[in-house]
């Protein structure tokens, strides 16, 4: 397992605490796999996140967003009689994803179809952040600025 010494940029950048700590939680996060998803550019400023998650009910999903993080957790009951499989490709366990969501991303829509599980976002700029042309000569009056 490697390790990553951050203490370098802490010398010669201001503001990067954040991240560090994203960096850390990233080299820490579980690595297991499952279920295997994808994250695709739908277009501009518009994301989707879909995950295979056969055999699993809507009743059996919680999808909870909290500040930054995107928590996906599926549970099934066991209450149904023991199987016995010839073969098994079909994971059934539970399982808890989290994915870590920039600035000004917002969840917006959640469907299960067809075993997969799709989740739309969107990343709304707010307008002070949006960029703006500057007129040469022209004085730009901001509110905030005396």
């Amino acid at each position: 397992m490697r390790t990553f010494d951050l203490s370098p940029l802490y010398k010669s950048a201001i503001g990067f605490d954040r991240f560090a700590q994203v960096m850390d939680e990233a080299m820490r996060a579980e690595q297991n796999g499952f279920p295997p998803y994808n994250i695709e550019l739908v277009k501009e400023d518009r994301y989707r996140i879909t995950m295979a998650i056969a055999g699993f009910a809507e009743a059996d999903l919680d999808i909870e967003v909290e500040g930054d993080t995107l928590r996906v957790e599926g549970r099934r009951d066991k209450g149904e009689q023991e199987r016995k499989f010839l073969h098994q490709g079909i994971a059934e366990r539970n399982f808890k994803r989290r994915f870590r969501l920039a600035d000004h991303v917002k969840v917006m829509d959640a469907q299960l179809e067809n075993g997969l599980l799709n989740i739309d976002l969107v990343r709304e700029l707010p307008e002070a952040m949006k960029p703006r042309k500057i007129t040469i000569g022209q004085r730009v009056v901001d509110a905030q600025v005396n």
